[in-house]
């Protein structure tokens, strides 16, 4: 009993708990979670207390973590295929409309696509200059004058 409610209900929903935060999540951390509480529900209805329940959870929690979850990701890992956007970073371009963050104005030339700009320090950026491009944030390019 925990707090007056049967451990089997508690590793029940923490199993539950864990199955949930991994679907939203598919980080392969918080599924080690929930076969721990598995095996501290199976160490609960075989009447072992409390602090052993604990112990079981942690130490198949920890162990599964920290052994099978690189091996898992291994296998699992997805590749990162860059996307257009991606593309610009480190690229060059050309400034079309002046670069001001302030009047968050700005606009760049890269690939021939034009680009909403704003520069990386804040600087004001004149319409003509060399730019690079260092990042994305949302829809716009962040760029450093070279």
């Amino acid at each position: 009993m925990i707090f007056g409610i049967n451990s089997l209900y508690i590793w029940t929903a923490v199993i539950i708990i864990g199955v949930a935060v991994e679907a939203f999540t598919l980080d392969l951390s918080a599924i080690w979670f929930a076969v721990g509480s598995v095996a501290a529900l199976v160490a609960a209805s075989i009447g072992l207390p409390l602090p052993a329940q604990l112990l079981i959870f942690v130490l198949f929690s920890a162990a599964l973590l920290i052994l099978v979850r690189p091996f898992c990701r291994k296998f699992l890992h997805t590749k990162n295929e860059p996307t257009n956007a991606d593309r610009i970073i480190g690229e060059p371009a050309i400034v079309v409309i002046e670069i001001d963050n302030v009047q968050e104005t700005g606009e760049i030339k890269v690939f021939g696509q034009l680009w909403s700009a704003r520069s990386v320090d804040d600087s004001v950026i004149p319409k003509g200059a060399a730019v690079r491009v260092t990042a994305i944030r949302g829809v716009k390019a962040i760029v450093e004058k070279v």
